[in-house]
């Protein structure tokens, strides 16, 4: 695998765990707004990320590459209301799509076609992982205020297998 290409796979890595990371702190925060289901709704995303992580890391040992692991930055802790959290949410969805695509860029530049193909599931991934964050969002606009609606919209969350 080009040495360009590896580094940028190991830099994913990094950004996976800290994706995992940010949505642990996150459900940190939720935990101590007793506010459960959204709590879970983080705690999944967290596992979800980290899977992330493992698939970059089992493609990169299959391939005969070296993992390097990275430090990982302290999440924010921190927010000013559930919209803020899911708002922060989907920046850094679209921060994460940008890098998958400079990814596959890279990939498809190099003639990496292995990479092409295992990086396309993530393309499809990060389509999803907008969507939900937008969904969420403008939920909660519709809300306006964090009563009753808010405890309702908690349950549902909570409901995410």
């Amino acid at each position: 695998m080009d040495k360009k290409l590896q580094k940028v796979f190991n830099d994913q890595i990094k950004h996976e765990l800290y994706s995992a990371y940010i949505y642990l702190a996150m459900a940190a925060y939720f935990e101590t707004k007793n506010l459960p289901g959204f709590a879970r709704w983080m705690k999944i995303q967290y596992k979800e990320e980290v899977a992330h992580a493992m698939k970059i890391f089992e493609f990169l040992n299959d391939r005969g590459v070296r993992v390097v692991l990275q430090a990982i930055p302290q999440p924010t802790l921190e927010f000013s209301s559930s919209l803020e959290v899911f708002e922060e949410t989907l920046k850094h969805e679209q921060k994460v799509t940008s890098l998958i695509n400079a990814l596959y860029e890279l990939a498809k530049e190099v003639n990496d076609h292995a990479s092409v193909v295992f990086l396309q599931w993530f393309v499809s991934e990060q389509v999803e992982e907008e969507k939900n964050a937008t969904v969420i969002i403008q939920t909660l606009k519709m809300i306006k205020s964090e009563g009753a609606a808010l405890i309702m919209l908690d349950r549902e969350l909570a409901k995410r297998e």
